[in-house]
């Protein structure tokens, strides 16, 4: 079994705006995938709907189910979600401007209560994000975009995460900090087992380290296969890597996505 599946969920915001259209997908344990698509496909959504933070925009999900390790957990506060092991790193690297980066990181653990588990884990941090140790005293609001998104990794690892849950981790960020912040997020995959479910724009940055990678368009899932696969792609490589042989065209003169078997069989 799957350690997270979702199951044809559909999502809805004040009761009546439908936006996620029968999403499925699944996760084994350990293991690193990449949910791609343009701006507004619903993949930031589909993280809050597994996370339990669709409340927060006045969302729910409507029908399908979410289920993490055998238990539903989709009508579940979004504490009972985090104690089970799953932690969203949001987009947008918010911090808690005024506090210390060391602050910020022990925010990440405000529902636990093991202190030598938080001791260990702050150090876990500091091993694999070096430059927050030399940090650990400085005013959050004073570090760069690169240590802000190490921050905000480091402040999940705190929740001590069997799935962590990444939402655009390369915005805004310049190339060599990309490989930077994923080289560490595959280390922390392969070396701490944490399962990943990685949101991207950056098709490129994804399917080069993920295992295994998910398309969404307009709230469905409309292709998905092993990662090699999905960058051999031609539509994939066109619309979300910006690469074409021939020029390139609009969306309504290309044919419509099939589902996955007719893909990638």
């Amino acid at each position: 079994m799957a350690m997270l599946q979702v199951n044809n969920v559909e999502v809805r915001y004040q009761g009546v705006i439908l936006v996620l259209r029968g999403v499925t997908l699944e996760i084994d344990q350990g293991h690193m995938v990449c949910l791609l698509g343009a701006n507004g496909a619903g993949k930031s959504t589909t993280l809050k709907a597994i996370s339990g933070l669709l409340y927060t925009e006045e969302g729910e999900v409507t029908d399908g189910s979410i289920t993490f390790e055998g238990e539903r957990i989709d009508h579940k506060h979004c504490q009972e979600i985090v104690a089970r092991g799953i932690v969203l790193v949001p987009e947008g690297r918010k911090v808690l401007e005024h506090l210390t980066v060391e602050e910020n990181l022990l925010a990440g653990a405000l529902y636990r209560k093991d202190m030598d588990g938080i001791k260990n884990d702050l150090e876990k941090v500091y091993h694999y994000f070096p430059r927050l140790k030399e940090l650990r005293q400085h005013t959050s609001g004073y570090c760069s975009g690169g240590e802000l998104q190490m921050m905000v990794v480091g402040r999940g690892l705190m929740g001590h995460p069997k799935l962590m849950l990444l939402d655009e981790a390369s915005m805004g960020l310049a190339p060599f900090l990309v490989r930077e912040i994923y080289e560490i997020i595959r280390r922390l995959n392969a070396e701490e087992r944490i399962t990943m479910l990685v949101v991207e724009q950056n098709a490129r940055a994804a399917l080069e380290f993920c295992d295994y990678g998910y398309v969404m368009e307009n709230g469905r899932v409309v292709m998905d296969g092993p990662a090699a696969k999905l960058r051999d792609n031609e539509d994939v490589k066109e619309f979300y890597m910006g690469l074409t042989e021939v020029g390139r065209k609009s969306y309504r003169e290309v044919k419509h996505y099939r589902r996955r078997k007719r893909w990638l069989g």
